[in-house]
Parts: C-alpha cells; structure tokens; sequence
C-alpha cells in the first residue's frame, strides 16, 4: 500500500531529528528574532505620531520579512547553497532561514555564529531604538525621515 509507504517514511524522517537541539535552537532565534524586530517597530513607532506616518518606515521591514520567508522555501531545496548560507548569516533572515537549514544538516558553527550575529545585532538595535525613543517621543507634530532618525541616534 502506497500510503502507508509513505506514512512509514515520514515517521522515520521524524524519528531521525534530534528534537531537543530543534527545540532549544527555535526558541533561541524565536527569542533573538522577537528581540530584533521589536526594536525595530519601537523604534518606528516613538518616531511617528500617527499611524498613516509610518507606513514609509514599515514598507522596507515587510519587505526584509517576505524576502526572509522566500529565502527559507528556496533553503529546503537547497540548503547548503549560497543563499541560505549567506541568509543564515544576516541577522534580518537568519530567524527563518537558519531554522529550515538546520534540521537539514547545517554545520554547527553556522547555527552557533547565526545565533551571536542575531543577539549582537538585537542587542544594537534595542540601544539604537532607546535612542530614538528618547528624542523622537519629545518630537510631537513633526514627520521624521530615515536622516532624522539617525540624528536623534547621535544626539547625547
């Protein structure tokens, strides 16, 4: 019988991943991934008043997001090409990315240097999204732009 063919293959494809290491590693990028995009939109929210304003700055993220999502589908076909590998990297995909490779036999120094590279940059852009925070929630009434949101980061 055909189906339960393949019903045993798909067993014996589950029975063969190390869940525990699956687990610990998704919550590891879930938690950096979080981390990372949360800074992101606060910092898109302190700068703007209205919500219509910030459809210009969430554009770019949605875009990072889909892009992530393709960059995973073209990972399972592939997952040692350069796209995933390059993907796993950047803290912006890595997330997603590095969660379809590593069931598929990713190198252990990539999911360890794709976790570092993802805390590293969350832990940068929660310090850049404070310093926006902390200036442009005192902007009442005025539009920002990518330039002066990187001014309000340099102001002491």
């Amino acid at each position: 019988d055909m189906a339960s063919g393949d019903m045993s293959a798909v067993m014996s494809a589950i029975a063969g991943l190390n869940l525990p290491v699956l687990g610990l590693v998704f919550v590891l990028n879930f938690i950096g991934g979080y981390l990372l995009y949360a800074s992101i939109f606060a910092a898109v929210g302190a700068s703007v008043n209205q919500s219509e304003d910030s459809q210009q700055f969430m554009t770019p993220i949605v875009i990072v997001l889909v892009f992530a999502l393709y960059a995973a589908i073209y990972s399972a076909d592939n997952p040692d090409g350069p796209l995933a590998v390059w993907c796993s990297f950047i803290p912006f995909t890595s997330p997603i990315v590095s969660m379809v490779r590593l069931p598929l036999g990713a190198p252990v120094w990539h999911t360890v240097l794709s976790l570092v590279v993802l805390y590293a940059s969350a832990l940068a852009l929660i310090w850049m999204a404070g310093k926006i925070y902390r200036v442009g929630i005192l902007m009442y009434g005025k539009k920002p732009s990518i330039g002066e949101m990187i001014k309000w980061m340099r102001y002491k």
